[in-house]
């Protein structure tokens, strides 16, 4: 029998990236569950598996990880917009549901990999480091804090691994839909500076660009989602590509990647909340997964603008 796996989730940037992923190593029979308000069935088009319009903790989706129905299931669904303030309707989504999904799944002995966030960090000085400067700006960051707690409460009792992951600033194939709804935009600085330089619009940094963050490719993503798989012991880490760099240096390398020189208008940051120093510490990271990032700022952007370039829209591994 065919293993099967359960992505919640499945059709936003991450979650469809890890299915098509799945599916390239025929490692199992994806199962993807989405309440679609805020994935795009576009990341599905080819992505063969089989698809279901549902909340992540639908009491039939509980019932069915309880009973055994899958080899391991990657909890990818979330609110990801960091703006939404709606703290009862944030804790609901991510942390409840969160809740309900684990005490399923100790029932059947099924492996938990679930998204974290790097925003669970706040401000803290960077490196960031496990178990370090917890302390989020905003209700998002807490959300994923709080989804942390609870695993940590079932690590030694739960029958199976239970492995957080936290996500740094992730970009790459399979975004584009966070650009499309609602007119607010919420993909990576990659492609919304990518858009702007395709159609002649001037390209906007906050004040003075030296912002750093840890830009991680969704390739990498994939990877620790992958060896998550693998890994022996219950626990929480980091993915990031374990550097920072700087807003201006991804305008320089988008400017290498088309060939073109820009002018940046720079101006106030308007979110007081904002993370302006991310760095991964990937001590514990390599420790629980044997695992390290591959992709450089420089080779993944190259990477990302090369498929932008051919129109290419869904994840990375169905081109």
């Amino acid at each position: 029998m065919t293993d099967r796996i359960l992505i919640t989730g499945g059709a936003g940037f991450i979650g469809a990236n890890i299915a098509a992923a799945l599916i390239a190593e025929q490692q199992a029979e994806v199962v993807i569950v989405d309440d679609f308000s805020s994935g795009d069935w576009r990341n599905l088009i080819h992505v063969d598996c089989e698809v279901r319009a549902a909340d992540a903790d639908d009491p039939a989706i509980l019932e069915e990880i309880a009973d055994g129905g899958f080899k391991a299931v990657f909890h990818e669904a979330a609110i990801t917009d960091t703006t939404v303030m709606d703290q009862r309707l944030m804790m609901e989504v991510n942390t409840n549901a969160f809740a309900n999904i684990l005490e399923a799944s100790d029932y059947s002995g099924t492996r938990v990999v679930y998204a974290s966030s790097a925003g669970t960090y706040g401000n803290s000085p960077a490196p960031n480091q496990i178990g370090s400067g917890e302390i989020p700006e905003n209700i998002y960051g807490f959300s994923k804090l709080a989804m942390d707690r609870v695993a940590a409460r079932w690590y030694g009792q739960h029958s199976a691994p239970i492995i957080g992951l936290r996500y740094f600033n992730v970009y790459g194939p399979g975004e584009h839909h966070k650009n499309e709804r609602d007119g607010n935009k919420t993909a990576s600085m990659m492609l919304q500076l990518y858009q702007r330089a395709k159609s002649g619009q001037p390209l906007r940094l906050f004040k003075y660009g030296e912002q750093m963050r840890d830009f991680v490719y969704i390739r990498d993503v994939i990877g620790a989602n992958l060896a998550a798989l693998s890994a022996s012991e219950s626990g929480v880490c980091n993915v990031g590509s374990g550097l920072a760099r700087s807003f201006n240096d991804v305008v320089s390398i988008l400017g290498n990647s088309l060939n073109q020189s820009f002018d940046i208008e720079y101006f106030d940051n308007p979110f007081t909340f904002y993370q302006n120093h991310t760095q991964a510490d990937l001590t514990e990271t390599k420790r629980l997964l044997n695992w390290q990032p591959e992709w450089s700022l420089e080779k993944g952007m190259s990477d990302y603008v090369k498929l932008l370039e051919t129109g290419h829209r869904g994840p990375a591994l169905t081109v």
